[in-house]
């Protein structure tokens, strides 16, 4: 099998912040044109502007803030495309609360962890499992230290089945934070009907298959035709017909 290389400085352009020129850190996206930048760098831009600064399109002629959304598929990329960034990153971050005299927050440590995995994916002994058992302990670590999204931009839900194959919720209406991505309320619904995985779930809006790492947020931007009425979702067994 061929294989091509390919040099870092030749996908630059696309895991770069057009705003500072540096690599994505905390990647966010804007829902209305999809171009992403880093977190501090978007979030100071539209202190004074409401318009994308890549594109020049209005997010929200008053609140522009609340039409961006944390990109985690695309922080991953960078981190893994880029060596040693993460680790740099997290130790930046670290030495910043200790400067401060504050104690470091849950996530930080949480992606620390995850930063000394990616270094060094070939320890004796250990095998994908355990990576996968470590990795998932760091993020019940990381939910138990937080105030579980509580002071977040809320989204009301009522979440149906679509499906003979699968029992409806005895409580289908639900109200969580608009970061919770689809992925969250799959590992919800399997959980309260004691199915053995989430992966066999599909969660549709408007009868179409919703990826799992979108936002609510974005879900109730791009896909919701009602915007002042709850956000109704179905939810069926993977590759089901309807």
């Amino acid at each position: 099998m061929l294989t091509r290389k390919i040099k870092l400085w030749d996908i630059n352009a696309h895991i770069t912040c057009r705003l500072c020129g540096g690599y994505l850190i905390d990647a966010t996206t804007v829902t209305e044109c999809l171009h992403t930048f880093c977190r501090s760098c978007l979030v100071k831009y539209l202190e004074e502007n409401n318009t994308c600064p890549t594109c020049r399109i209005v997010i929200h002629q008053s609140h522009p803030l609340q039409y961006i959304g944390h990109d985690r598929t695309m922080q991953d990329i960078v981190y893994k495309l880029v060596p040693g960034l993460q680790e740099a990153e997290m130790r930046k971050q670290r030495e910043f609360y200790h400067k401060l005299g504050l104690e470091v927050p849950g996530d930080v440590k949480g992606e620390a962890c995850s930063a000394k995995q990616h270094l060094d994916p070939h320890r004796n002994g250990e095998t994908k499992a355990d990576d996968s058992s470590n990795k998932e302990a760091a993020e019940e670590k990381q939910e138990e230290d937080g105030d579980y999204h509580r002071s977040d931009e809320q989204v009301s839900i009522c979440l149906e089945c679509n499906s003979s194959k699968l029992r409806g919720l005895k409580r289908k209406w639900i109200r969580c934070s608009a970061q919770a991505t689809v992925l969250h309320l799959k590992k919800f619904i399997a959980k309260k009907l004691n199915l053995s995985s989430f992966n066999e779930l599909d969660i549709l809006c408007n009868e179409e298959i919703l990826g799992k790492d979108h936002t609510l947020k974005f879900v109730v931007v791009t896909r919701w035709r009602f915007k002042k009425a709850p956000l109704l979702l179905h939810y069926r067994p993977k590759m089901d017909l309807l």
